[in-house]
């Protein structure tokens, strides 16, 4: 079967409804169940609360920027194999969203004020890789996964021990992003140069300190 062909327009149209659906919290999903399904909720002391409701605020956000990035990069690739990469990794990120914007609901807390700000910045980035070539638009998909892995280690240390249900998201978002950094290197991606991660581990330092609060 072919590949359906693209219009510079309808790829502006798709990637309106994308941004349109994530930061609306209606993002395209695989369908894959909810990692803390049918676990019994635990009790949590209000400090408690709001320190896990701070640390998954982060996470959706870090969600949103994942789905800007992966969106940004497919609209400017020119290889079809690419574009369809991107997509099934925006899907499987959607899932991740999802799963974070359930579990602020349930810890009664609210996502990021700042979203449509880290969206529409991610996405220009992305797009920005992605017009340098597949292998350094790899590159940037890796290095974002390895940081956003250690991310995820330190906030299943951080969070509440009796917080099982946030730590079986995290979990499976971990297991999750290493699959996309193992599938972005066994597909020839460009090592980045250190002042590129420098400033990608400064951005995003930048962004969790604003988003625990906002």
């Amino acid at each position: 079967m072919s590949q359906r062909h693209y219009t510079l327009l309808d790829k502006i149209c798709i990637n309106i409804d994308q941004a349109v659906r994530a930061l609306s919290n209606n993002p395209r999903t695989s369908g894959k169940p909810y990692p803390a399904k049918g676990m019994e909720k635990p009790v949590l002391e209000e400090k408690e609360r709001k320190h896990a409701a701070s640390l998954m605020r982060i996470n959706h956000a870090g969600e949103i920027c994942a789905q800007a990035l992966y969106h940004g990069q497919g609209i400017v690739s020119k290889n079809a194999v690419q574009q369809s990469k991107m997509q099934e990794a925006a899907i499987e990120e959607g899932d991740h969203l999802a799963w974070c914007k359930q579990r602020l609901d349930e810890l009664g807390s609210h996502t990021s004020y700042l979203n449509p700000l880290w969206y529409a910045g991610s996405f220009c980035i992305g797009m920005m890789a992605g017009m340098i070539g597949d292998r350094w638009s790899l590159g940037f998909v890796a290095e974002t996964e390895k940081q956003v892995i250690k991310h995820l280690e330190g906030h299943l240390h951080l969070l509440p021990k009796q917080d099982n249900i946030s730590h079986a998201i995290l979990s499976q978002m971990e297991a999750d992003e290493s699959k996309h950094r193992d599938e972005a290197i066994d597909a020839g991606a460009h090592e980045l140069p250190d002042i590129i991660k420098q400033g990608m581990a400064l951005t995003s330092k930048i962004m969790v300190k604003t988003v625990y609060w906002f």
